[in-house]
């Protein structure tokens, strides 16, 4: 008991510096605020530098709390679950055939509908569907829904029930057997050392094509890159089978599987199942090569520090692996409710380019706010007076591809801070793999305080599109002459929600990172010590992400 006492006085001198250093390093003048995008005047209770050093000492405080009552556990995490399956009602209706096709159809009937409109429909894009359908419903509601509640998308995916239904045709067609059980069987095998490095490509195109492609609204070239993705995506699935390409190549099924780790459920399905599964199987190779660093070593020194610690003796579920979930029996499945952000912190393999997937989510996401903000707006202006017409999009795709490396650039030092301090023998690239999903809850709580008022205001638009998606002056559910209310959210509501997102967001990434050392480290006190520099990038980022959320409603 007495050895907590010296961890318990650091966590204090941690938490009384990181609050004098917001206090005097953010400190600003007051200011007033407006919200340019709702047309009401806001004036902030308080300094905008009060909120910036509130809420970074917020997490400070937070970081003190988790490292005091926080102790290892071993190498197990346990958390409760609760099998959704086993509710008779709900099991029956949610596994059920008929309830997955029509699911499934209705999913693939909006993606043969915003095509359509796309293609057909009027060239305005607020009198066609498919922009505010694709960029606000689907992008944004998508993103939501996974962290919030489970990863939907896997069963809704309209390309993967397009490709299914097609594979079954075709074998019924050539009266061929069923492809492998796990759905992995493709053409090709996938190029060794890959990994998730497709997804990663296609992500870093998505956020050109977002932030950056000046079409990316209007209807027909909308419609034209749908096609393409589509293309892209039924000729990876049968390239490299179904699973395999939405697991390491598609880009949408990557980000909303990251996000969904985040949330309340979990698909599962005893470990035996695994047995045969080749996407297992080659993750546990690539355990069983990443083992050769000391990462035993550092168990059993951890083991002999902390002999309260102990094992679960139960195999730990296949979790969130749909080749087997889809394989397995259905008296195997589970469809788990769990505590939210746990799945973050359960150990599994996490490859770089995994690692590099989870900074260019929080970057992407960062970047789109940055381009809200006076000082790049400034930025664009001098590309425009320099490179002409072009000079905004060059400097953006600039932005696009410098802002991630940027964070990279960042995150990698704190990482190394990490490793010295705690005594983690392993190379710097294995901290930096072991702590960048700790970095979900950050990017996620950007997202909801960036997008609430896009999702809110102008999703709005799909009640009078849902009447008349081409834009022909149809009234299909008389909702066409409805009118977007911008009240339906206050500033003052909206600038609450951001701050407290972001300080929850980046509290929970305290408390997942946090987890991560203490599996990490050989000792209590070494794991307290070496999250010091990760306590000091979660501050900065909690005040630079508000910074960046206050920009358009901050008067200059």
């Amino acid at each position: 008991m007495n050895s907590a006492r010296p961890s318990v006085r650091r966590i204090a001198v941690a938490f009384v510096s990181a609050v004098g250093l917001c206090a005097v390093v953010l400190t600003l003048a007051a200011s007033p605020a407006y919200a340019h995008a709702f047309g009401q005047r806001y004036d902030l209770p308080l300094p905008l530098g009060w909120f910036l050093a509130a809420a970074a000492a917020a997490v400070a405080l937070s970081f003190a709390v988790i490292g005091a009552f926080m102790r290892p556990r071993g190498d197990a995490f346990r958390y409760p679950r609760a099998d959704l399956l086993a509710v008779p009602l709900v099991g029956r209706a949610v596994a059920s055939p008929p309830f997955l096709f029509a699911v499934r159809a209705a999913s693939v009937f909006m993606l043969l509908l915003t095509l359509a409109t796309a293609f057909f429909g009027s060239t305005n894009p607020l009198e066609n569907l498919s922009p505010t359908f694709v960029w606000i419903i689907w992008w944004v509601g998508m993103g939501y829904i996974a962290a919030l509640f489970g990863n939907l998308w896997m069963l809704i995916n309209p390309w993967k029930a397009l490709f299914e239904w097609g594979e079954w045709l075709t074998r019924r067609a050539l009266r061929k057997p069923a492809p492998g059980a796990y759905g992995c069987g493709g053409l090709f095998a996938q190029p060794a050392g890959w990994d998730m490095l497709p997804a990663l490509v296609g992500f870093g195109v998505f956020i050109w094509l977002e932030n950056v492609y000046p079409n990316s609204v209007a209807p027909r070239w909308l419609g034209t890159l749908i096609v393409v993705y589509s293309l892209t995506a039924f000729g990876g699935m049968l390239a490299f089978g179904k699973h395999a390409w939405l697991r390491y190549g598609d880009p949408f099924s990557a980000l909303f599987g990251l996000f969904a780790r985040f949330s309340p459920t979990e698909a599962a399905v005893d470990r035996a199942v695994c047995a045969d599964c080749p996407l297992c199987r080659a993750d546990a190779e690539a355990d069983a090569a990443d083992a050769k660093n000391d990462a035993a070593k550092r168990a059993v020194n951890r083991a002999a520090a902390n002999p309260e610690a102990t094992d679960d003796d139960d195999a730990p579920d296949c979790v969130d692996c749909y080749a087997c979930f889809e394989a397995a029996p259905r008296g195997m499945r589970r469809l788990n409710l769990r505590p939210w952000a746990v799945g973050l912190v359960s150990p599994g393999r996490v490859s770089w380019q995994m690692a590099a997937f989870a900074v260019l989510a929080l970057a992407a996401v960062t970047f789109d706010g940055v381009q809200e903000t006076p000082a790049w707006l400034r930025v664009q202006e001098l590309g425009l007076r320099l490179l002409g017409a072009g000079g905004v999009s060059a400097v953006d795709t600039l932005g696009v591809a410098l802002v991630p490396l940027l964070f990279g650039a960042v995150y990698l030092p704190f990482c190394a801070a990490v490793r010295a301090l705690s005594g983690d023998g392993a190379p710097l690239s294995d901290a930096a793999r072991a702590y960048a999903l700790s970095l979900i809850p950050i990017a996620l709580a950007y997202n909801m305080a960036h997008f609430l008022s896009l999702l809110l205001v102008q999703g709005q638009l799909i009640i009078p599109l849902a009447s008349d998606p081409f834009g022909f002056g149809w009234d299909l559910f008389g909702g066409a002459g409805y009118r977007i209310d911008p009240g339906v959210i206050t500033t003052r509501a909206a600038w609450a929600f951001s701050v407290a997102a972001i300080v929850v967001g980046h509290i929970l990434s305290v408390y997942i990172a946090h987890h991560i050392a203490l599996r990490r480290a050989a000792s209590h006190a070494l794991a307290l010590r070496g999250q010091y520099p990760m306590l000091a990038l979660m501050v900065i980022y909690t005040a630079v992400s508000l910074w960046i959320i206050a920009q358009p409603i901050v008067a200059r």
